[in-house]
């Protein structure tokens, strides 16, 4: 009974998340059903004028025909809007479609990816540093009709909307997070932007961390820093060196004491090298026992 008891309290979570999940999506289709409603919610009035944009046209033709005949490339899509409110059937496009005079317009929409710079953002870390961080942005229309119906400028409003993700991501990281982790800081912020703009109609592609500027002071007491942990590793390779050298005359020593005939030929070979670079001095070794005599006097 536990265990059926502890796998039903895990399922019921999912089953939450699922719902919450479908109703957002229930919710989405509704509103993208109700901005693309049919033409019948025009009213009488609504269709008395269409009938008589229609009669003007077909009396104006065929110089009519240059003004309903409209065109639109590839990479975009027209939303046509009569009386106010948007045709049934969506973002018309690309190549050619109809409209009719007076009574419909139409706004063109871009549908290719967009980069823009954000702005260096001085940030303050959960360390408490400040720095200046800059990054860029690629985005897409994604729905054309979501994009005008629902926000006035998609544009400025990603935008603006960048630079504020990017103040809330970079305030809750270390200065040290910050300059190692700059990948996990762009997915955060590329998760949270298409998250945001999902209902605009916009498509986060990819965000980039460019530039992590920090202050003269700080960039000065990091390279102090960074100094004397390399002046304390030479000093710590300069001692083991000198062990290491110590350790082995040493044992030279112990070598020549067990054999009297090898200081004498290390003092031909030192002979020899001097010999060799200093050609005008001249030197007589004498042993050690000689001068001892002198010593005891």
């Amino acid at each position: 009974m536990d265990v059926n008891s502890e796998e039903v309290a895990m399922k019921e979570p999912r089953g939450r998340d699922r719902q919450i999940g479908s109703s957002r999506h229930d919710a989405k289709v509704h509103d993208f059903e109700a901005l693309e409603s049919p033409d019948s919610g025009i009213g009488i009035c609504g269709w008395l004028l269409v009938a008589l944009s229609v009669l003007l046209m077909l009396v104006t033709l065929p110089i009519s025909i240059w003004m309903c005949i409209k065109i639109v490339k590839e990479y975009e899509r027209a939303i046509i809007f009569r009386l106010g409110r948007i045709v049934r059937g969506g973002a018309k496009g690309p190549g050619l479609f109809f409209i009719l005079p007076c009574t419909d317009s139409f706004i063109n929409v871009d549908m290719r990816t967009i980069t823009f710079d954000i702005p260096p953002q001085e940030v303050l870390t959960k360390d408490s540093v400040t720095v200046s961080v800059d990054g860029v942005v690629y985005y897409r229309v994604q729905n054309a009709t979501l994009a005008v119906a629902n926000i006035t400028n998609a544009d400025a409003a990603t935008r603006l909307l960048a630079q504020t993700t990017l103040r809330n991501v970079l305030g809750t990281k270390n200065l040290a997070e910050i300059l190692s982790d700059r990948e996990e800081i762009a997915h955060s912020m590329q998760s949270t932007l298409d998250d945001a703009t999902d209902d605009w109609g916009i498509k986060v592609e990819r965000v980039e961390i460019k530039d992590v500027k920090l202050p003269l002071q700080l960039q000065r007491a990091m390279a102090a820093e960074a100094e004397a942990s390399r002046e304390a590793r030479a000093k710590v390779i300069a001692a083991e060196g000198e062990m290491n050298a110590s350790r082995a005359l040493k044992e030279a020593s112990l070598v020549i004491a067990e054999s009297p005939s090898a200081l004498q030929l290390r003092y031909l070979q030192t002979l020899n090298t001097i010999a060799a670079e200093k050609n005008s001095t001249i030197i007589f070794p004498l042993p050690l026992e000689m001068m001892q005599g002198f010593i005891k006097h």
